[in-house]
């Protein structure tokens, strides 16, 4: 068997969201912590690690602690750009999920982890019963890339719509679900299971139906 990927030292970026493998993450960077380490990231090539608080906020107040989740998703840049001094816009992209094993919070406030790489899903096609949830997800995407025109989409190609484990995890970003629901989904490791329980709130929502 191979041993278990690891990163030592990964800068995470703790936000008020969860990030899904293969999303999409806009991201308006200003605090000192995180300039620093979005740029050591670009020049390097390197990811860093996005986890969900659980307590605190995403912009740093004195005196005020930090609490996040032990699992994650590595982020890779994009594109990044400096419209002005002390403030960058990036475009991050998802890859992998993590698990924390050991964590730091550094002296200026960024936070670092011990992570192990948390296997990615297996491809799974879309049973019949679910394939309304597909249906809807390629109607919306097709709305999106009528009102955006040239600008960016929220999801990226490209398109796997016979994947379950793809169609769920854009479903999981796209719905407005409590960040402790998108978190569990996103700790699932069987992907049909995610679609499964995506499907059920798609259906009491009306947007797709069995």
């Amino acid at each position: 068997m191979p041993s278990v990927l690891t990163l030592q030292s990964l800068p995470l970026f703790p936000l008020g969201t969860v990030l899904f493998p293969d999303g999409v993450l806009p991201l308006r960077v200003f605090e000192v912590r995180y300039l620093d380490m979005i740029g050591r990231c670009q020049r390097a090539g390197a990811p860093f690690g996005v986890v969900c608080l659980t307590h605190g906020s995403e912009v740093r107040r004195p005196g005020a602690t930090e609490a996040f989740c032990d699992v994650g998703t590595l982020a890779t840049i994009d594109r990044l750009e400096t419209p002005q001094p002390g403030l960058m816009t990036v475009r991050a992209a998802g890859t992998q999920r993590f698990r924390i094993t050991a964590r730091e919070q550094l002296k200026h406030g960024l936070w670092v982890a011990d992570v192990e790489r948390l296997p990615q899903d297996q491809p799974v096609a879309i049973p019949a019963d679910l394939q309304p949830t597909t249906d809807a997800l390629a109607r919306l995407i097709e709305s999106l890339q009528q009102r955006a025109g040239g600008s960016d989409l929220p999801i990226r190609a490209p398109w796997r719509l016979q994947d379950c484990g793809w169609v769920a995890n854009r479903w999981c970003e796209l719905l407005p679900l409590p960040p402790a629901l998108k978190q569990r989904l996103l700790e699932l490791d069987n992907p049909l299971l995610r679609l499964e329980l995506v499907g059920d709130l798609l259906a009491r929502t009306g947007i797709a139906g069995g």
